[in-house]
């Protein structure tokens, strides 16, 4: 009987893994090339897996909720019509068990899921999550484990070289506490909250993962760094007249509708090369200046959720390359078409809250950057304006631009000059442009 495999595809450089939320077929069904089977999630973005040919799926490798690396296999799918003949052979070998899985449970007491970040602000990769749950690994012991990795993060190696010991001493910790230099952060000691009290005719949502993933980031941003927000006012009068006329022929010539949003981007990227030490992240004592400048763009989807996929090397973009990516990545967030790629990297986020028409915000870091900022809506407003005749008061169309950065390793001197620094790339927006 010919066999197809189907395998958890690549899905970007930044992606080894990802966890089967939903297969959409069943074993028996029959499936057609391209039609999906399946839906998987990274900590990231959502995805759907497609059937590399026709056939029918006579197996499933995978249940949903398993965390599965690159390059494996998750189904077969018979080409000839077939749906009883054996497993071939690769499909056994995919099937056999990791070491993790055949590892004896060391404790009789299951743990409580491990979040993404602990209080600590640490990470954990869904893989290492996984693990600790099915060996009985609980969230305070999970940080006692010394890591490997990036920042100290434990790795799948750490914690598997872990349960020996830990089995031997009878599921009990076994790794001295890790040091605070080992995370750059202090485990904080948290009273439990107290139970909410419910009414009659209160309605109870669970959160759906996205929302859970938003929840533990922002939690962890404000756990990691002390927030400091600048504020400064922006006449963009010019910059607004501008674009009311030549959007048509924009958007005739280019094919793409011009928002602000690109513009906005534009003077946050001169900015970032007038003040290079914003373009930063924090790895426990050092900082990593950035050469390239990546904007993070905070996207709203349908569902109530947010995304923030990165306009790469903005610096490198003409405000037309600009505009393309932005319309493209907007777009493709909004259908749930990203690749886990599109939302890596980023060196500085900007979010618009003027689309909803707020005046100004307070957002929240979006880690490992130092600085995200806020453009709020802009509204006609009357302004006092010196003019070399005296002062007159005139209607300007004006805007609120809000800053909020680590205070760790950007002071006040350097978030709020350069907050100014854009406002003043905004505010000397040439009414004359002829090239975009």
């Amino acid at each position: 009987m010919a066999q197809t495999e189907v395998l958890m595809p690549k899905m970007g450089e930044s992606v080894i893994e990802a966890t089967i939320i939903k297969w959409t077929k069943n074993e028996g069904d029959k499936v057609k090339a391209d039609e999906t089977i399946l839906e998987i999630a990274t900590d990231k973005v959502d995805s759907e897996i497609p059937a590399p040919s026709d056939g029918i799926l006579v197996k499933k490798l995978c249940k949903e909720g398993d965390v599965i690396p690159v390059g494996k296999a998750i189904a077969i799918i018979s080409t000839d019509g077939a749906a009883d003949a054996p497993v071939s052979a690769p499909v056994a070998e995919a099937k056999k068990a990791t070491p993790v899985a055949a590892s004896a449970p060391v404790s009789a007491v299951v743990a409580e899921p491990v979040t993404r970040f602990s209080n600590s602000g640490r990470f954990y990769s869904p893989l290492v999550r996984s693990i600790a749950q099915k060996e009985g690994i609980p969230a305070n012991e999970l940080e006692t484990i010394p890591g490997s990795g990036k920042a100290g993060r434990v790795t799948k190696n750490d914690i598997i070289s872990y349960l020996p010991a830990r089995q031997a001493n009878g599921g009990a910790t076994v790794s001295k506490p890790i040091a605070v230099q080992e995370t750059a952060t202090t485990v904080i000691k948290e009273t439990p909250a107290k139970p909410m009290p419910i009414g009659v005719n209160d309605e109870i949502i669970e959160m759906d993962r996205m929302r859970k993933l938003i929840a533990d980031h922002m939690v962890m941003s404000k756990r990691v760094s002390p927030h400091v927000t600048s504020y400064v006012e922006a006449d963009v009068t010019n910059l607004v007249l501008w674009r009311e006329k030549i959007k048509k022929e924009f958007e005739k010539k280019e094919g793409e509708k011009l928002t602000f949003t690109p513009i906005f981007i534009e003077a946050t990227v001169k900015a970032l090369k007038d003040y290079p030490m914003v373009n930063v992240s924090v790895d426990g004592t050092k900082i990593i200046r950035h050469r390239d400048i990546h904007i993070g763009m905070a996207v709203a989807l349908p569902s109530g959720n947010l995304i923030v996929p990165v306009i790469r090397y903005a610096d490198r973009n003409s405000l037309l390359g600009i505009t393309k990516q932005v319309n493209d990545l907007a777009g493709r967030a909004r259908i749930n078409k990203l690749v886990p790629d599109d939302t890596a990297g980023g060196t500085f986020t900007i979010t618009n809250v003027g689309t909803f028409g707020n005046i100004m915000g307070t957002p929240i870091i979006n880690q490992p950057q130092a600085a995200i900022l806020a453009t709020g809506i802009i509204k006609k407003k009357p302004v006092v304006l010196e003019t070399p005749s005296g002062d007159v008061i005139a209607i300007r169309h004006m805007m609120y631009l809000s800053l909020s950065y680590d205070h760790r390793v950007v002071d006040g001197a350097l978030g709020g000059s350069f907050l100014k620094k854009v406002a003043d790339y905004l505010e000397g927006f040439d009414m004359n442009r002829t090239t975009w």
